[in-house]
């Protein structure tokens, strides 16, 4: 799989989801950057992947922050601000820069949800212009990264140590995928890494659903967890296993 970064102050937004109350504090407005260079078996947002697509339309960052401002009073309101997600919103680095500066200027609250999959220099930059960043952990054996999203994860990893050691402000999101992450082996790896940082930054569990099938189906995608279920017990479980280590974990 390519690393393909886009340098152009043109980025290619997919969707802009407003009244969003997952990806961050209060009340979002979440922006989906189009293309990633992952390819995740369980990606529910499929149709971001491709850079190359017909979906979504090109902003320039003046037009986009005028978008972005019309929410405003919901932000103020209630704590929230603009999430910055995808695809993966660092493969638009240049973009993505300009906004979160844009952002800063307007007193905006910023999240920018990322499979940390840069260069350093990019990531340091993100990091020093966003208000939290919600950074994936996935698998930590870089073999079945590999094998499960395409890319090695160590990049990744190392991105994340960096974050910790310069004390920027993470969640961690932890995608718990049946028979993937779920397994004992990467759930004990995933608490050494987390419990080997230095601020030990709180815990999302992501639980697997199925929701994503019929756009796989709509895209003429092959979904490689079809029939895949997960109960709550399962999700319950993993949950425990963090807890008992003294990992935050939310849900």
């Amino acid at each position: 799989m390519s690393n393909r970064i886009i340098n152009s102050v043109i980025a290619q937004i997919s969707n802009i989801q407003r009244f969003s109350i997952h990806d961050g504090p209060g009340i979002r407005t979440t922006v989906f950057l189009q293309g990633c260079p992952l390819s995740c078996w369980w990606c529910h947002n499929p149709e971001c992947i491709a850079f190359e697509t017909s979906q979504g339309r090109e902003f320039e960052p003046n037009e986009l922050i005028k978008e972005i401002m019309k929410d405003k009073v919901f932000f103020e309101e209630s704590g929230g601000g603009v999430t910055f997600s995808g695809g993966e919103p660092l493969a638009q680095a240049e973009f993505l820069l300009d906004i979160l500066k844009k952002c800063k200027e307007k007193q905006i609250h910023t999240v920018v949800d990322t499979s940390g999959y840069a260069g350093k220099n990019i990531m340091d930059s993100v990091a020093s212009l966003s208000d939290l960043i919600l950074f994936d952990l996935k698998l930590v054996d870089d073999e079945k990264h590999m094998q499960y999203t395409g890319v090695s994860n160590k990049m990744i990893l190392d991105n994340l140590i960096y974050l910790d050691k310069n004390n920027a402000r993470l969640i961690l999101r932890f995608p718990l995928i049946p028979g993937i992450t779920d397994t004992d082996d990467n759930l004990h790896d995933v608490i050494d890494l987390i419990l080997s940082l230095q601020n030990k930054p709180p815990l999302e569990i992501l639980p697997y659903h199925r929701i994503a099938e019929g756009k796989y189906d709509r895209l003429k995608l092959d979904f490689k967890l079809k029939g895949v279920k997960q109960t709550e017990k399962e999700v319950k479980a993993a949950k425990q296993k963090f807890m008992d280590n003294g990992i935050h974990v939310l849900i």
